[in-house]
């Protein structure tokens, strides 16, 4: 077998799930929680999660999963019963980015507000995957910070994965 990083994409989706869940076992106000940064708060950051990943598919598959380019964002959390909405489009985005780990590394030429510039297909798939790890690390300090139960990252390893896909009969 040879190391792909459709695995850390499996996780990835996972771990937006599992983050998810935490989330919806938490009380309304836990969603206005933050750190540092009033408004970089939960519903905020879990919203960004999702968000940003329909745009990395797109960039890098080509494909929508969620909204068209140029059309309005996904819809805002505002409470709890938001979370499963949000969790169903995590998990058709999170699909499309685990399909795209079978794609050709190609260059892509990308635009932003500093202009065109092109970046490797596996360093957008990659990005995706640090971002996700990352905000979910912003939701778990900002819950702390406000006293609510954070997620316990050690919860949601790579370790904790395998252990996951070995009880669930999904290593390969």
């Amino acid at each position: 077998m040879s190391i792909s990083v459709a695995r850390l994409l499996r996780h990835m989706a996972w771990a937006n799930q599992e983050t998810i869940k935490h989330l919806q076992t938490l009380p309304e106000e836990s969603l206005k929680a933050y750190a540092t940064n009033p408004e970089w708060f939960v519903a905020e950051i879990a919203h960004h999660i999702v968000d940003s990943a329909d745009h990395y598919a797109f960039t890098i598959t080509g494909k929508v999963a969620l909204t068209q380019p140029g059309d309005p964002c996904i819809a805002d959390i505002l409470k709890i019963s938001d979370l499963a909405r949000l969790a169903e489009q995590a998990a058709i985005v999170d699909a499309l980015l685990v399909s795209a780990a079978d794609l050709d590394d190609v260059w892509l030429d990308l635009e932003n507000d500093n202009g065109k510039f092109q970046r490797l297909r596996s360093t957008v798939l990659s990005q995706a995957i640090h971002h996700a790890t990352e905000h979910r690390a912003h939701i778990a300090s900002a819950l702390e910070a406000k006293g609510f139960e954070p997620i316990n990252l050690d919860d949601i390893s790579l370790w904790d994965y395998e252990k996951y896909e070995t009880a669930n009969g999904l290593r390969e």
